[in-house]
């Protein structure tokens, strides 16, 4: 981690060299004498200024970035440290930065001209202003922008989880960082050529006859610093303008994503600024809609896609109506028989199997299944959403159920099973329906003597040598499209006239 630092580092400090030379050289010429030779004690006093502004810099950076050597750490408190460092390392940079930058000027401005004796305070100040402020502030922006920018690619392993805008500390705001760029951009350039100015203008007025010649090399001076300042503050501009519109791109892509239906997508937060917040929320907003895009996904598997919708949307009165409704049940003969003979996993694996292919024959005519019950099915056509033709509905959702039941015999005679048979009642009637059960656990059902009808139909299947038989309610309902045939009528249990009852051909 030293290693990469160093190599942010390296460039933005000979910026400011760079800046402090062009400032001294051309600008406030008269602050701090440049071309004089210069003398053993001064090279000396600034190889070990430099060395000990170095050295310092290196400790501290090290310092800081000695927990994250080893990487991201691992979930828990332990990681604690690491993780409020990794936050706060391009800020971190920048502060370091701006001690180093402030010894220099003190170094160089005071330190020196105290020790031979040259010391004048008005030309002090003005030393430590342009290596502190213009150089400075230009080297400790860099430190910033360089040090987040290649830091972002690794600080979301350090958050795998989000939560990087929870750690506490100083935070870097967009307003903050859009002032401090105006200022670098706006007011320091500006400020820079004033002071070329009225330098240039003072030499003009001491030069007497040879005025114009100073004022043509102001002229040079000027052009000259236009052009170093607009490059300057273009490329800080640039940086900044990358810092908050990169995030926002990336969070824009997410979106898009998101609007296309992956609720897998995540935006990695890359700061603690509004902009990390933003991007944090997202993803929370991602998890929630993935969340529930899993219960949508699962509730689906227990109704029709129509209903789920229904019922998900608040357009469905579930704590109980009365309606009309056509109830279905379906029941596996000799299932005692199957099951003692059988291995109790190859049961289990058959009748999934089984409740497969019957329930996509009541889901694809519209029906609900409302629970399997050992290896019976009672489903409903016509609730919790209303549907005309419900009655047929059934019929035809029987009459397919029994197809599907062949072709899967057929497979399992092939494999060297046995058969399977089952009997299916159809009735239609007014039935209380909606939610049952306790506080803590509701279920959708049917309350009403329709339902004992149509379970009673199941069972006469046995006695009356029918796979599937139709009461005469539901018969009438039917627009005649379908075979069946009439039966004498017959009294079930718990009623006292006859039924009417027919065969699905």
């Amino acid at each position: 981690m030293p290693q990469r630092l160093a190599r942010v580092m390296m460039p933005m400090h000979l910026v400011g060299a760079v800046v402090t030379f062009i400032y001294f050289r051309f600008v406030d010429y008269t602050a701090f004498e440049l071309g004089h030779r210069l003398t053993p004690g001064e090279i000396a006093y600034f190889v070990v200024g430099f060395v000990a502004l170095g050295a310092l810099v290196w400790t501290l950076a090290a310092w800081w970035a000695r927990p994250l050597e080893a990487g991201p750490p691992p979930p828990g408190p332990a990681g604690n440290l690491a993780r409020r460092r990794a936050v706060h390392l391009p800020l971190a940079l920048a502060a370091i930065t701006l001690l180093a930058w402030t010894l220099a000027g003190i170094i160089w401005g005071i330190g020196w001209p105290l020790i031979n004796g040259t010391l004048v305070p008005v030309r002090a100040v003005r030393t430590v202003f342009g290596i502190t402020v213009i150089a400075g502030s230009a080297s400790v922006t860099l430190a910033f922008l360089l040090a987040e920018r290649r830091w972002r690619q690794v600080l979301p392993a350090y958050f795998p989880d989000g939560g990087l805008t929870a750690v506490p500390g100083p935070r870097m705001s967009v307003r903050v960082r859009l002032m401090g760029v105006f200022l670098l951009v706006g007011v320091i350039p500006i400020a820079i050529l004033g002071m070329a100015a009225y330098r240039g203008a003072s030499t003009a007025l001491a030069a007497g006859p040879n005025a114009e010649g100073v004022i043509g090399r102001m002229l040079t001076i000027v052009g000259f610093l236009v052009v170093v300042t607009t490059i300057t503050s273009g490329g800080l501009a640039l940086l900044v303008s990358r810092s908050v519109a990169e995030p926002l791109a990336k969070l824009q892509s997410a979106m898009a994503e998101v609007e296309r239906g992956r609720f897998d997508v995540r935006c990695p937060v890359v700061s603690n600024d509004e902009i990390g917040a933003l991007t944090e929320g997202f993803n929370r907003m991602v998890h929630g809609l993935k969340e529930r895009e899993l219960i949508k996904e699962t509730f689906g598997k227990y109704v029709t896609e129509e209903i789920r919708d229904e019922i998900l949307a608040g357009r469905l009165a579930l704590e109980g109506e009365l309606r009309e409704v056509t109830i279905l049940f379906s029941d596996l003969r000799d299932f005692t028989t199957w099951v003692e003979a059988s291995d109790p996993r190859d049961v289990v694996r058959d009748l999934n199997a089984y409740f497969t292919e019957m329930e996509a024959a009541i889901r694809g005519h519209g029906g609900l299944v409302l629970q399997y019950i050992g290896d019976e099915i009672e489903a409903v056509f016509g609730a919790p959403v209303a549907q005309s033709g419900h009655a047929e509905r059934a019929v035809e959702a029987a009459r397919e159920m029994r197809e599907r039941l062949a072709v899967w015999n057929a497979g399992r005679e092939r494999a060297g099973r046995p058969p399977l048979r089952h009997g299916i009642g159809v009735h239609t009637g007014l039935v209380v329906a909606g939610n049952i059960g306790s506080i803590e656990r509701l279920s959708y059902a049917l309350e009403g003597d329709p339902v004992n009808l149509a379970s009673r139909l199941q069972s006469l299947t046995k006695e009356l040598h029918a796979d599937v038989l139709v009461s005469g309610t539901t018969s009438a309902r039917m627009s005649g499209g379908l075979p069946l045939m009439p039966l004498p009528a017959v009294r079930v249990k718990g009623r006292s006239a006859e039924v009417e009852v027919y065969a699905l051909g």
